[in-house]
């Protein structure tokens, strides 16, 4: 392996490039759009054997990246935000042909209001699409996590399309340094896509036909969920072989100082660096507080929840989205998981940071873990979804909207 400085962008173009793709249709959309450039450069050179096609749209990217798919091609796209919610009705499709392909999301909030920094409604708007879901915390992470995403996606036992998530501005330009792999490495680790019934202009078939059969539709679906939930073995059986290969070390969730811990933040993404320098700052005072950052989102991993959450006694779920008029995305998928145990914790706290990148301090997240303990000393549970917003943010926005009516 040869250790480089790279983007999160150029990272990912790295890990498409290991994978042998052999389709690029791209469309650009901030932050995404170093992606495509590099890829497009490489093929223009003749260093990378892929056809590249520049689409009109990301509705078109994503209706040619699922037909490709389905004839067997190994495909590579990327997106973000709003071109995300464009193409979102292939998204349902593409889950629905059982067409394997990675599309990178470089998150960024959605509008309105515009802005160019991210969170995770973007990303998370399609978790109930089909297509599986790893989210990533670091560089190495966005390279890796791509070639963990083909293996999974194109095992037999899965055949679905997968989603790697990497945050806008915050990863995809920010740099680190990476583990390079060596192409005979990667082929090792993921060979020629082998695909089952694939298009054939000689033999043709049909996929995505109208089921007026009520039942035939279900069993679909059904066939579907079962292939997510296939998904959990098979991505710690390929853990251990990129493991084997590669030296690092992947599961559907990462423990961070847990096991005395009785407190775990709950995180994803790359904020979940800034929670891990708060646990450590945090025990240095004291404060037996741990940390859970989610890497595989769909399939949901329940089990690897329980295990690590079970018996503590607050769990402060910070979730980088909104669903308007709820509260965070993630919290209630963690309390679910938690609710049947007779030794689920007395508090779980729904926490809503970091909106539109909105940065997160340690003394919030440390505000935060005092409130779950508060709780749960007065054993009550939380009035709504906990919202991080600092006393200088406030003033920063009271005086915007001064000067905005001309006050």
């Amino acid at each position: 392996m040869v250790l480089n400085m790279l983007t999160g962008s150029q990272a990912v173009a790295w890990a498409a490039r290991l994978a042998r793709v052999d389709y690029i249709p791209a469309y650009p959309i901030t932050p995404q759009t170093e992606i495509i450039e590099i890829l497009s450069e490489w093929v223009r050179k003749g260093e990378m054997d892929a056809m590249f096609v520049q689409m009109e749209s990301e509705h078109s990217l994503l209706t040619a990246a699922g037909t490709a798919a389905a004839t067997g091609a190994r495909v590579f796209t990327a997106t973000s935000s709003q071109g995300l919610l464009y193409g979102f009705e292939m998204l349902y499709n593409i889950a629905g042909w059982r067409a394997p392909l990675v599309l990178v999301n470089v998150a960024r909030a959605l509008a309105a209001p515009i802005t160019l920094e991210p969170d995770h409604n973007d990303v998370l708007a399609a978790r109930d699409s089909g297509f599986l879901q790893f989210h990533t915390e670091n560089v190495q992470e966005a390279l890796d996590l791509v070639l963990l995403a083909y293996r999974v996606a194109e095992d037999h036992r899965v055949l679905l399309p997968a989603i790697v998530n990497i945050d806008g501005f915050h990863l995809s330009y920010t740099r680190e340094r990476v583990d390079l792999p060596e192409q005979s490495a990667v082929d090792e680790f993921l060979p020629e896509y082998k695909p089952v019934n694939p298009i054939r202009a000689s033999a043709p078939v049909a996929k995505g036909t109208p089921v007026l059969i009520p039942p035939l539709y279900s069993f679909f679906k059904y066939q579907m969920h079962m292939a997510s939930r296939n998904a959990l073995n098979v991505f710690r059986d390929a853990a251990k072989e990129f493991e084997r290969i590669f030296s690092r070390t992947y599961a559907p969730v990462e423990e961070y100082m847990l096991d005395d811990a009785d407190t775990v933040i709950v995180m994803s993404n790359s904020f979940t660096s800034i929670g891990k320098q708060a646990v450590n700052a945090m025990r240095g005072e004291g404060y037996k507080v741990g940390l859970l950052k989610i890497r595989l989102f769909r399939p949901f991993p329940t089990d690897d929840i329980i295990k690590s959450l079970r018996g503590k006694r607050c769990v402060v779920v910070i979730d980088q989205n909104i669903s308007v008029g709820k509260g965070g995305i993630i919290c209630p998928e963690i309390a679910e998981a938690l609710y049947h145990l007779e030794d689920r914790p007395k508090v779980i706290l729904p926490v809503i940071a970091g909106l539109g990148g909105k940065s997160i301090s340690l003394e919030e997240i440390k505000h935060a873990v005092k409130v779950a303990d508060r709780l749960a000393s007065l054993r009550a549970g939380p009035d709504g979804p906990l919202l991080l917003f600092r006393e200088d943010e406030a003033m920063l926005v009271e005086s915007l909207l001064k000067l905005a009516s001309g006050g």
